[in-house]
């Protein structure tokens, strides 16, 4: 049995620090989305300026906007300078609300209380294994979002613009086929289709969602046109059939693996002999070294009642379900791509 090295004087004061400094994490996230909520990096587009001029234009209390400004500073989201102005930095620039790589809506999701009551609460969470969401808004997520649209609108901007910036790295990552049908399951307004069929002009596409998210899709688009169709269903119970690449797009970690598994059947059900799966997530790797799928599990635990996995989570979900995995495919972002075929 290995003994229990104490820290030793030298290290006590860095690791008091770091534990300090964890503890009062949760005020950089507060901070960032007062200055996203202000539209601060829009306003400092123009040029750098003062928190009093920032707090005159956006009707805020000066020195209290000083000192979040000052703060987002260490954190590189702004930059002050000797007069005191504060400049737009490269994280600053992604929260912009007029650039196609914004992050701004994706940023006021994830500090939105939705995520933030129900994180507040982990410790239930980690004690009874569900998620608190259900019990703070009356209803799991999915079902509130139907019932608030305000909240919808929040969460549904929030990801497509996630999507937006992924997506072409996702696309680029794999080696689609010169020819065939891709069914995107679960694929939200169909941006991530939209982006496969532009990449690769013989390929046809069918998004398959509910109804009201079909509503909104994004597949008008000349360079893709006669080259879709969208489907109307519930993945949990079935899929269009006769595809010859299915793909579930940041689906699988929405859900437990109860839910998981009925997602898997439904496509395989589906699937002809020669076709292949897609799955397109976080790969959590081991070992101690950060990795944001780590960092996203949590999120996906409080808020969804999913997870991010390893491979031999995949692996087991896929073999219960009649699927193997054949590779994993990783991205310039964040997901790998889950490449799946019939056992």
């Amino acid at each position: 049995m290995n003994e229990v090295r104490p820290p030793q004087p030298e290290e006590i004061g860095a690791a008091v620090r770091q534990v300090l400094g964890d503890s009062l994490g949760y005020l950089y996230p507060a901070a960032l989305r007062v200055a996203v909520r202000l539209g601060l990096p829009d306003l400092l587009l123009s040029g750098p300026q003062s928190a009093e001029q920032l707090a005159k234009t956006v009707g805020a209390d000066a020195p209290s906007l000083y000192r979040v400004l000052r703060f987002l500073a260490t954190r590189g989201l702004f930059r002050e300078d000797e007069a005191g102005a504060f400049h737009l930095t490269p994280a600053a620039h992604v929260l912009r609300s007029d650039v196609p790589y914004s992050v701004r809506s994706t940023a006021l999701l994830l500090t939105d209380r939705m995520y933030w009551e129900s994180t507040g609460r982990l410790e239930q969470t980690v004690r009874d294994g569900r998620t608190a969401f259900d019990g703070i808004f009356g209803a799991p997520l999915f079902d509130h979002l139907a019932a608030v649209p305000e909240d919808a609108e929040t969460f549904n901007r929030g990801i497509a613009d996630l999507s937006v910036i992924e997506q072409g790295g996702i696309a680029d990552s794999y080696e689609f086929p010169a020819e065939g049908t891709v069914v995107d399951v679960g694929g939200g307004p169909g941006g991530f289709l939209r982006t496969v069929l532009s990449r690769n002009p013989g390929l046809r596409g069918v998004l398959y969602e509910q109804a009201s998210v079909l509503a909104g899709h994004e597949l008008d688009d000349p360079a893709i046109a006669g080259r879709w169709e969208t489907a109307e269903g519930d993945f949990f119970s079935t899929a269009p059939g006769g595809g010859d690449l299915y793909v579930l797009k940041r689906v699988l970690h929405d859900w437990d693996d109860e839910h998981c598994l009925r997602i898997l059947r439904a496509v395989r059900a589906a699937m002809p002999e020669h076709a292949r799966l897609l799955i397109v997530d976080a790969v959590v790797p081991a070992g101690n070294d950060p990795h944001p799928g780590k960092l996203y599990d949590i999120a996906m635990m409080t808020i969804f009642d999913g997870k991010e996995r390893t491979e031999p989570e995949f692996d087991a979900l896929l073999a219960a379900t009649g699927l193997r995995r054949t590779r994993t495919v990783p991205t310039p972002g964040t997901v790998s791509v889950v490449e799946a075929v019939r056992a």
